[in-house]
This record gives structure tokens, sequence and C-alpha cells, in this order.
């Protein structure tokens, strides 16, 4: 049987004392006195970092079994508790009488089927989507994209793709993609100015002589929109636009606008 530490005699303790192993430079120090120091400061830093070593490997240690049982109980106990507080989670009676059961997509034996209802997939903007206008001549096309696409009220709007989406019946869905992923200088300027934009008036006419001539798929268009501004301060000005408009199968539709 192994001998209490407490009931070592002095001899043995001198005997241990003798058999620790001390650094050269500690059994070189020059008197007993300096040594005997010289030893009990290395036994305390030696303990020192024994201790902080036991400490770390304590806490890199995998989960003790007395944690593991704690956690056990903490979640035997949550599942009691849902069990008594909250019957209808589990598909229990809820302490009425009335059996609550979970929802289930399978019909009961007997009962019709029922279609489940359409989910409605958010739709991309663009003219297919857009409620159906009179496409039947270019010049009214260009006039309405151009009236609607500069109308513009951005306390409302909040994105300069409001006014693209009110245009868009009258916009290629390329266009509108376009028009909807950049922007737009002059909504930066309006929000700015803090202004709300009203089109009173558009023309419409040739193209300058620079551009394409019109064949019976494609015409080109140059339309001077005159817009009152309201914001900070008040003013009109004029936007011109050159107008690209091509023929759809459901009629025609501005597929380019250049002076943006």
């Amino acid at each position: 049987m192994t001998k209490n530490q407490d009931d070592r005699t002095p001899e043995e303790w001198r005997e241990l004392l003798a058999s620790y192993s001390y650094p050269e430079e500690i059994k070189q120090q020059d008197g007993r006195r300096a040594r005997r120091r010289a030893k009990k400061a290395h036994r305390q830093d030696a303990r020192r970092q024994t201790t902080a070593w036991v400490r770390e490997q304590r806490r890199r240690d995998p989960l003790r079994p007395t944690g593991a049982l704690i956690i056990v109980a903490l979640i035997l106990g949550l599942g009691l508790g849902a069990r008594y507080l909250w019957p209808g989670l589990l598909g229990q009676d809820d302490g009425k009488g009335n059996p609550t059961t979970t929802a289930s997509a399978t019909a009961a034996p007997g009962a019709p089927a029922v279609d489940p209802p359409a989910s409605s997939s958010p739709s991309s903007p663009s003219a297919s989507s857009a409620p159906a206008v009179d496409r039947s001549d270019p010049d009214t096309v260009a006039r309405e994209a151009i009236r609607l696409y500069l109308t513009r009220n951005p306390p409302e709007d909040q994105r300069h793709t409001a006014a693209v989406l009110r245009a868009a019946p009258y916009l290629s869905p390329a266009l509108v993609e376009n028009l909807t992923a950049h922007q737009d200088p002059a909504w930066e300027k309006l929000v700015s100015r803090g202004g709300v934009s009203t089109v009173t008036e558009v023309t419409v006419g040739p193209a300058g002589k620079d551009l394409p001539a019109d064949t019976p798929l494609r015409v080109w268009r140059k339309t001077v929109a005159t817009v009152d501004v309201e914001g900070y301060r008040n003013y009109t000005e004029k936007t011109t636009l050159q107008a690209e408009v091509t023929r759809a199968d459901d009629g025609w539709q501005v597929s380019r606008l250049l002076g943006l």
C-alpha cells in the first residue's frame, strides 16, 4: 500500500528533495543559502507551470459525464413541459376532451380531393404583364410612353422603376428590363430638388437624318416633352428623346430611347 505523503519521515523528505533535478546554473550558485533560495524559486516556478498546464488540459477536455447528464435531464424536462403546456404540438388531447391533430397534406378517406391554391409567382416587370392598350399607331405609342415615363412623384414612387412600370404597356420587354436595371440621372436630379414632375405636352415628329429611315417594321420618332416641376422651386423644362418604335405581334412598341 502506498504511504500517505503526510506520514513521510524527515529522512524520506530529504531523500525526495535530494532526488529533485535542478538546472545546472542553480547548482553553480555560490553559497548554500543562495542555492537554497534558487532551488525554492525553481520549484515554485515549476509548480505554477504545472498548474497552468493542468488548467489548460481541463479546458480542452470534452464534455464530462456530469455535464452530459445535466444536458440530458434538461432536454427531458423540456419535452415533458411541452407535453403538458402545449399538447397540440404533439397531437394530443388539449385537456378539454378535444383531441388535437397536426395539419396533414393527406386527405381523409372518402373526402373529395382539393387542389392546392395556385401560388402566385412574382412577375417580372414587362410589357406582357401590363394591361392591354391601343398600340396600333407608332406616334401614339411614342407619345404615351414618354408621357408616362417622365411623369414622376418620388415621395410616392420611391424608385424610378415605378415610372418604368407605368410606361411598360408601350415598351418592349427588353427596354423595360434595361430601364429598371439602370439608374436614371433625371430621377436623381428630380429627387435632389424635392420635385414632382408632370408632363403637360408631348410633341412627336420624324427623327433626324442621322437615324435610320422608316420601314414597315421600324420607325424613329423625335419626342419633345414639356415637363412642369414643383419642388424647392417651380420650373418648366423640355426633354427631347429619340424613340425607336418597332412592330410586334400585338402592335407597336418603343424598343429604344436615346437621350436619357
